[in-house]
């Protein structure tokens, strides 16, 4: 049998694989539906990065965006970033999705209208379930939906296709009195101490279970490096009378914040803390940003996964679901992931940042991580056609990987067919509770 006839029946059984999708941010269908579509509903997030690197004004960005400007003025706009962007894999993801699920073969000046009508015509009750079941063959994609893009709340995430995570970010990211009216109004618990700022995380901890979540997750690394300390009460207490010292009308100013990020991150770390021991009670993992932000100018340093030491070895008993595979700190995402327990190595996001990474991770990670804490495959995507790229490229690589592997004689056959179905499907099931 050559060695394409042995990719050829990996692949295949691959294939036949259900995914559990660890990570999207797709937003509801219902939320869709009302809205206007064409090629530029794909520039949320991701490929648009590439486009503001490649030179195009953030400005410019925004008007590709506003679905009431014409669309060959946004495309004479968008041409030129985008003959550079299309060569990244951000790029060839968008290529690939108008290529299967439109037949469209490029995005071109020629292609650009009938690509448009296509997506805007797909917007129909239903896509989700085609996208997602029948051509991903996704059995179940946790999500945690962005407020900014979609309020739907948590009882309301489709249960047919998805199991919903709850975001804890704005319990850690306090800085302003401004935070603590916002959390008030999400708990209804009036907070006027750092008891009732508790109390009203019990409060949310609670509403979010009784809605079954599968998970909570923090991404503040955006904002904050993820060294959280162990602080003291009294610390985190100064911190909080400080921040809560200020008349609510001058939290609301556009001006500095009452407290500075650096006087803020005792507090901050005391409820990140927290925020842990509360998913322990409840048996609910943990999902921690960690390596490459979305976005342009982010400061990488804040999201090495190395940071992340102290709380690991601090809550042994803790499951964190560490995603993105820490990229570009892999090396060291997979030495945490071998040291502790309590650490699984999540490669979400990865397939399209890169292809060629994702797989060199893989063949890493497989050498030395146990087989049962690395999850290959999350689709990270707000738009449910990047969630199928990104499925195609996983599926992709993990066959691409475990050929390799049987080929020098690292695994046998069928103990990498039966790896596969840990890293694509069985792993993150068993972690996240699925019943699906």
């Amino acid at each position: 049998m050559t060695p394409n006839g042995l990719l050829q029946r990996v692949r295949s059984a691959i294939e036949d694989i259900p995914l559990i999708d660890t990570h999207e941010h797709l937003i509801s269908e219902s939320t869709r539906l009302g809205q206007k579509l064409d090629l530029f509903h794909w520039l949320p997030h991701y490929t648009s990065s590439d486009l503001v690197s490649a030179g195009l004004a953030e400005r410019t960005l925004e008007r590709l965006r506003d679905a009431e400007i014409p669309l060959e003025v946004r495309w004479a706009e968008f041409a030129p970033a985008w003959a550079n962007a299309r060569t990244t894999a951000y790029g060839r993801s968008l290529l690939l999705a108008a290529r299967d699920l439109f037949e469209i073969d490029d995005i071109n000046a020629v292609t650009y209208q009938r690509l448009s009508e296509k997506i805007s015509a797909s917007n129909y009750k239903g896509w989700y379930h085609h996208v997602l079941k029948q051509r991903a063959n996704i059995e179940c994609a946790v999500v945690q939906s962005l407020e900014e893009f979609d309020p739907t709340p948590l009882e309301e995430v489709d249960r047919s296709l998805f199991a919903p995570v709850a975001a804890m970010n704005d319990f850690i990211l306090l800085c302003g009195r401004a935070d603590l009216a916002a959390l008030a109004l999400r708990s209804g618990v009036a907070i006027h101490s750092l008891s009732d700022l508790l109390q009203a995380l019990d409060v949310v901890f609670e509403r979010a279970v009784a809605a079954h979540v599968v998970g909570v997750k923090v991404s503040v690394a955006y904002a904050r490096s993820l060294d959280f300390e162990k602080v003291a009460q009294a610390d985190a207490e100064r911190v909080f009378n400080q921040l809560s010292r200020y008349p609510p009308m001058l939290a609301a100013m556009p001006s500095p914040p009452p407290v500075s990020w650096a006087e803020a991150k005792p507090l901050q770390d005391y409820m990140m803390h927290h925020v842990v021991r509360r998913a322990i009670e409840h048996d609910l993992p943990i999902q921690i940003h960690t390596g490459l932000q979305e976005g342009n100018g982010n400061l990488l340093a804040n999201s090495h996964p190395l940071h992340l030491t102290q709380l690991l070895i601090e809550y042994p008993e803790a499951r964190f679901d560490l995603l993105h595979a820490g990229y570009p700190y892999q090396s060291q995402m997979a030495t945490l992931a071998k040291n502790f327990p309590n650490a699984y190595v999540d490669l979400c996001w990865v397939h399209v940042i890169s292809p060629w990474v994702a797989r060199q991770t893989l063949h890493e990670l497989i050498e030395t991580v146990p087989a049962n804490k690395i999850f290959a495959f999350g689709g990270d995507y707000i738009f449910v056609e990047g969630a199928y790229a990104h499925s195609r490229l996983a599926r992709d690589n993990v066959a691409q990987v475990l050929t390799e592997k049987i080929e020098v004689g690292y695994l046998g056959e069928e103990e990498a067919l039966g790896l596969a179905h840990k890293l694509l499907r069985d792993n993150a099931r068993q972690f996240f509770r699925l019943s699906t």
